[in-house]
C-alpha cells in the first residue's frame, strides 16, 4: 500500500466522480484554528453549546459558599473557543441535508466515539455534536495524526487539506451493509460489515446479494476507480438497489472483517466456502457472512467507551500496569 492509495480514498477524492451513487454530502475545508481545537489534549470543552441557565437568586447563597470552598486564585473556568464563521457555514450545509447529518475527516468517521453522544449515535445537528465525537475519537485523531503510517513506500507525504465532510443522514440497517474487496480491479472478496452479529437474511439470500454487488461493481467502479487495488462498501436497501458508501485502501489500515490480509494478498483459501456452481466462474468473488448465532460477538467499538487503564489491564497489552495491578492486589490481600 503506497501514500497515493491512501490519498486516493480522501472523500474528496472519489465523490466528485461516483456521486450519482452515494448519499448526498457537502465537504467543508477545515480551518486550521478548528484542527488546532480539535487536536488540544485539554480538558473536553465542546464549543458551540448553548450558554448554561443564569442562576436565579435564592441559588445564589449556595454559589457564594461553594465560591469559598476553593482559594486558588489561579483557577480559571475553561471557555470553549467559538468560530462563528465555520458555525455558520456547517449550519447552513445540515440545514441543506434535511436537518441531520453524518460527520467525517477525510477517511474515517468517529464510530469508536458513538457511546458518548446523548443519543448514542453518529447522528449530527449541530457543529456541537460534531465536535464532541470527533474530540472523543482515536479514529479522528489517527486522520489528523497518522493517515500514512502503514504505507511501504519511503516518498514523502502528500500535503493534506482536510475537510469535514457531511453526509446527509439516513437510517441503515447494518445487516444491509457490506465490504467489498478489489485486487488488480477484480472482485475477491465480500464480507458482511457487521460480522459481530448474524441475519438470517444474509445466509438465506447469499447468492442473490453476491450477483447484485457484482453487477454494480462491473457496471459502475471497475476500471473507473483512481487505483486497481482498493476496498469499498456498499448498502444494499429493501428493493435490492446498492448504495456506495466509502472507498478504503486496500491493505492493513482498513478492517478486513471476516478474511484476513493474508488470504486477501496471496488470495489462498479465498474460495474455500463459496457454492460448487459459483466455483466454476473465476471471477466470483469469496463471500462471507456470520453464519450462526452462536458466533456472535460483542461490538468491536465497546472498548472504545472504557478508560484505556482498563483496555490495557484487560488485554495484557501494558505489562507494567498488569504488574501494578498484581502487586495492589497482593499487599490488599496481605492487609486482610
Amino acid at each position: 500500500m503506497k501514500k497515493e492509495h491512501v490519498s486516493h480514498c480522501q472523500f474528496s477524492a472519489w465523490y466528485p466522480l461516483f456521486r450519482s451513487l452515494t448519499i448526498k454530502s457537502v465537504i467543508l475545508p477545515l480551518p486550521q484554528n478548528v484542527k488546532d481545537y480539535l487536536l488540544d489534549d485539554g480538558t473536553l470543552v465542546v464549543s458551540g453549546r448553548e450558554d448554561p441557565p443564569t442562576c436565579s437568586q435564592s441559588d445564589s447563597g449556595n454559589e457564594a459558599e461553594e465560591t469559598q470552598w476553593s482559594d486558588d486564585e489561579s483557577t480559571a473556568t475553561l471557555t470553549a473557543p467559538e468560530f462563528p464563521e465555520f458555525n455558520t457555514q456547517v449550519q447552513e450545509a445540515i440545514n441543506s441535508l434535511g436537518g441531520s447529518v453524518f460527520p467525517k475527516l477525510n477517511w474515517s468517521a468517529p464510530r469508536d466515539a458513538y457511546w458518548i453522544a446523548m443519543n448514542s449515535s453518529l447522528k449530527c445537528k449541530t457543529l456541537s455534536d460534531i465536535f464532541l465525537l470527533f474530540k472523543s475519537s482515536d479514529f479522528i485523531t489517527h486522520d489528523f495524526t497518522q493517515p500514512f503510517i502503514h504505507c511501504t513506500d519511503d516518498s514523502p507525504d502528500p500535503c493534506i487539506e482536510y475537510e469535514l465532510v457531511l453526509r446527509k443522514w439516513c437510517e441503515l440497517i447494518p445487516g444491509a451493509e457490506f465490504r467489498c474487496f478489489v485486487k488488480e480491479n477484480k472482485l475477491i472478496g465480500i464480507s458482511q460489515r457487521d460480522y459481530t452479529q448474524y441475519y438470517d437474511h444474509i445466509s438465506k439470500q447469499k447468492e442473490e446479494i453476491c450477483r447484485c454487488i457484482q453487477d454494480f461493481f462491473k457496471e459502475h467502479l471497475q476500471y473507473k476507480f483512481l487505483d486497481e487495488d482498493f476496498v469499498f462498501d456498499i448498502y444494499r436497501d429493501s428493493r435490492g438497489k446498492v448504495w456506495l458508501i466509502d472507498f478504503n485502501p486496500f491493505g492493513e489500515v482498513t478492517d478486513s472483517l471476516l478474511f484476513t490480509w493474508e488470504e486477501l494478498t496471496s488470495e489462498n483459501n479465498l474460495r474455500c466456502d463459496v457454492t460448487e456452481r459459483d466455483a466454476q466462474e473465476q471471477d466470483s468473488p469469496a463471500f462471507r457472512c456470520t453464519n450462526s448465532e452462536v458466533t456472535v460477538q460483542p461490538s468491536p467499538y465497546l472498548s472504545y467507551g472504557l478508560p484505556k487503564d482498563f483496555v490495557d489491564l484487560s488485554t495484557g497489552e501494558d505489562a507494567h500496569k498488569l504488574i501494578d495491578f498484581l502487586k495492589l492486589k497482593r499487599n490488599e490481600q496481605e492487609d486482610d
